[in-house]
């Protein structure tokens, strides 16, 4: 069975286990680094981007993650965890783990009262697709690696390149599972390719 590791760190973690478990996959908390050798994929929560820098320094995460990506294995960023997969964020010259090409603007639409919802089209997953955007960054450009999934009001709010999937929003506080489905898929896909 296909095995994803949700980073739980900071954030909500336990919500994403329950979607990775909808989606036919076994989820665990991961918080140790030999637990990434137990994985086939791996969901970088939401919470607050520096707050889990702080944290994948303190547990010495960020190079193993680096070479988990590098590997080939799956790596979905949500939130915060879309800042740190970025090559580039707004205002900063510090990045996290700089694993997609991709230019990220933290708190985009603002404070945590300016949280909503939105239905978006997100290309090849899902079509009405209820988000939720809490403080939530947006991607301010995409390198060409990257292929856009889905936009908001013009801004993007999802991408993927490669073995690497990021979105704004906050996929697992809602029942749809579509796009913890198509990470899923990913993943397996990846495990079949790294097999053989």
């Amino acid at each position: 069975m296909t095995t994803i590791g949700v980073l739980a760190l900071q954030g909500a973690f336990r919500e994403h286990i329950r979607s990775v478990e909808a989606s036919g996959a076994k989820g665990i908390l991961v918080k140790r680094i030999e637990q990434l050798d137990e994985i086939d994929g791996l969901i970088i929560p939401g919470g607050e981007s520096t707050t889990i820098r702080r944290l994948i320094d303190k547990y010495n995460f960020l190079e193993p993650i680096r070479q988990f990506g590098k590997q080939g294995k799956p790596i979905f960023g949500t939130c915060a965890g879309l800042i740190l997969l970025a090559s580039e964020i707004d205002g900063s010259y510090d990045v996290h783990l700089g694993l997609m090409d991709i230019r990220v603007r933290r708190n985009a639409f603002g404070r945590q009262r300016e949280s909503f919802e939105a239905d978006l089209d997100i290309k090849g997953v899902a079509d009405q697709y209820n988000a939720v955007f809490i403080r939530a960054p947006y991607i301010e450009g995409v390198g060409k690696e990257a292929s856009v999934l889905a936009t908001y009001k013009g801004n993007i709010v999802a991408a993927q390149q490669d073995n690497f999937l990021a979105c704004s929003f906050h996929p697992e506080l809602t029942d749809d599972h579509r796009i913890t489905e198509h990470f899923v898929k990913m993943v397996e896909e990846a495990k079949k390719s790294l097999a053989s």
